[in-house]
């Protein structure tokens, strides 16, 4: 009986030429031709096409990372930052042409800068940045896919009858879990700061 065919090892250095660093490269490009479309253009269901696929497909590099064996350094950076950016892009974009109340981009803007915070405190008190909570990711995804619908409800008519209240829903039920995490997190750094015994990462 042959024997497994051994693991390849993960990209050495900061592995900038793989498979995953590939999606997330094409993912980050959606982002001006999202900008593109809505700003310059009338062709709002492709925007929403856009914003929705390169913003709804951010788990596919870190499953091919994961199955390819190819975690890099650059990868590890690159997939949260492409992230936060389809967020604030979208959400300054859709604020600036009035589908997104100021209250609304106030509230998300203030969450991030408090988690920015967090991460600032921690890495004084010689911690890790927080992984990754399962309901910080579900609220991410929540707040995210409310923004293509918007653009259905605020900009294509023959959409706005199902889009807006849908639309609405993600949003504001998004938030408040944005939020909620944001509190999950909180707790959590409150608790390694008390122990005083630096650890990884914070747990999920």
């Amino acid at each position: 009986m042959s024997k497994p065919a051994a693991a390849s090892p993960p990209p050495a250095g900061w592995g900038v030429w793989t498979w995953p660093n590939l999606v997330t490269a094409v993912r980050l490009l959606g982002i001006p031709l999202f900008c593109y479309l809505l700003l310059a253009t009338q062709y709002y269901w492709q925007a929403a096409v856009v914003l929705a696929v390169g913003g709804g497909t951010d788990w596919v590099d870190g499953q091919l990372a994961r199955h390819l064996n190819q975690v890099s350094k650059l990868g590890r950076l690159l997939d949260p930052f492409v992230d936060r950016l389809y967020i604030l892009s979208s959400l300054l974009v859709l604020t600036f042409i009035g589908l997104l109340p100021w209250l609304f981009t106030l509230a998300v803007l203030l969450r991030e800068a408090v988690m920015v915070s967090l991460v600032v405190v921690l890495r004084w008190h010689g911690f890790a940045p927080p992984q990754v909570h399962f309901l910080g990711k579900c609220a991410t995804t929540v707040v995210f896919m409310s923004f293509p619908v918007l653009v259905l409800a605020g900009l294509v008519a023959e959409a706005a009858a199902w889009a807006k209240p849908l639309g609405w829903a993600l949003a504001w039920w998004g938030l408040g879990l944005y939020w909620l995490a944001a509190a999950v997190y909180l707790r959590q750094a409150a608790g390694l700061i008390r122990s005083g015994r630096p650890e990884a990462s914070v747990p999920a």
